[in-house]
């Protein structure tokens, strides 16, 4: 079973939703397609106080793209990374970043994927 960086980027994340995979803002009507086991990492080093990145993972369940898991990290973080729980996405999904408090922050992000 192979394991691959599936999409990888440093965004600087603002008060717009955006898409790590696709690299734009995020759009429900555009999620990825391809089935796989996925896990995302993030570098938030540079998050400071008064910093609020919000992770959002969505899912297409039942034709509708709705979110399965949201995180909210606030501050300076110990350690300064962020890892999610392994999810297994098929019918459409997204991963997203967006900064709902404080200044804009370059954050460094992976996606995984074991297939």
């Amino acid at each position: 079973m192979a394991i691959s960086v599936a999409f990888a980027s440093s965004q600087v994340v603002d008060t717009t939703e955006w898409s790590c995979p696709r690299d734009a803002a995020y759009d429900s009507g555009q999620v990825q397609t391809d089935d796989g086991v996925y896990q995302i990492f993030l570098n938030v080093t540079d998050l400071t106080t008064g910093n609020e990145l919000q992770i959002r993972v969505y899912e297409t369940i039942g034709g509708s793209v709705l979110l399965i898991l949201q995180a909210n990290l606030i501050g300076p973080q110990s350690p300064p990374t962020w890892v999610s729980p392994s999810f297994i996405l098929t019918n459409g999904w997204d991963v997203t970043l967006d900064m709902i408090a404080g200044s804009s922050q370059s954050i460094d992000w992976s996606i995984r994927k074991v297939a």
